[in-house]
């Protein structure tokens, strides 16, 4: 039997298909325990434990066919992991703002040396984080608290907002950074490169993101948020938050 669809029904159907949504757990696990295996990435596999990938990145709920912002890459540690986390249905956008195009050019090179097919480096024109087509999963690791460098909490809401109005319905936010003590909101981000995670969560959800969850992989108890993340009293270990937001859809 063959049924006719109105217009209302089309885009209903087109609006429902644009919907992110987690993987199952047990697709997730198991894509994201095949890309910590990949042999191509044996050079970074050291600093998995340390930087708790799998645990991490199970949580974010990513799995293949996936689009993936991976925002302020570093040395693109996880936009590597990504690659075999989506793979050939998914892409993976590791993107620079403006800001810091200077930094990009290594890790572009590097990136495109591996020829990974999946994976488009982006260097911006703008500071703001921009994109032609909207993405499953925006994901920014260590970095946040650079853009109150930036501007402060009107940079902080821009870019907030712009990634909401990236991301697909039911898109997720991942927001890993350094924590800063209780009640110190961003006054640390430029000293101590930390910042408060409860000032994280109130931003966040003010520009109109639900909180899911946080994982605890991170955290450390021992750190006292005194020290600057760059201290090799503490370098690598501080006290670390994970959120997970998601966009309403």
């Amino acid at each position: 039997m063959r049924v006719a669809l109105t217009g209302v029904a089309i885009v209903a159907l087109m609006a429902t298909a644009a919907v992110a949504k987690d993987h199952p757990a047990a697709q997730t696990r198991k894509a994201v325990s095949a890309a910590l295996a990949d042999p191509a990435r044996a050079d970074q596999a050291v600093d998995d434990v340390r930087r708790k990938a799998a645990e991490t990145l199970i949580f974010s709920g990513v799995g293949p066919g996936d689009t993936v912002i991976d925002y302020l890459p570093g040395k693109g540690y996880w936009t590597r992991i990504f690659t075999g986390v989506v793979g050939a249905k998914g892409h993976v956008y590791p993107m620079w703002p403006a800001v810091a195009a200077s930094r990009a050019t290594a890790t572009v090179d590097d990136l495109k040396g591996r020829k990974l097919a999946n994976v488009t480096p982006v260097v911006q024109t703008v500071d703001i984080p921009t994109s032609d087509k909207p993405v499953d999963l925006f994901w920014t690791v260590e970095n946040y608290h650079d853009i109150a460098n930036a501007g402060g909490e009107a940079a902080l809401a821009a870019g907030n907002k712009a990634v909401f109005n990236l991301l697909k319905p039911g898109g997720t936010y991942i927001v890993v950074d350094h924590a800063s003590a209780a009640g110190t909101g961003i006054t640390t981000t430029s000293t101590l490169h930390r910042i408060d995670p409860a000032a994280v969560k109130a931003q966040v959800i003010a520009a109109g993101f639900t909180f899911v969850g946080e994982s605890d992989a991170l955290r450390n108890p021992a750190d006292d948020h005194s020290l600057k993340v760059f201290d090799p009293a503490i370098r690598g270990h501080t006290d670390q938050f994970i959120y997970k937001f998601r966009k309403p859809g």
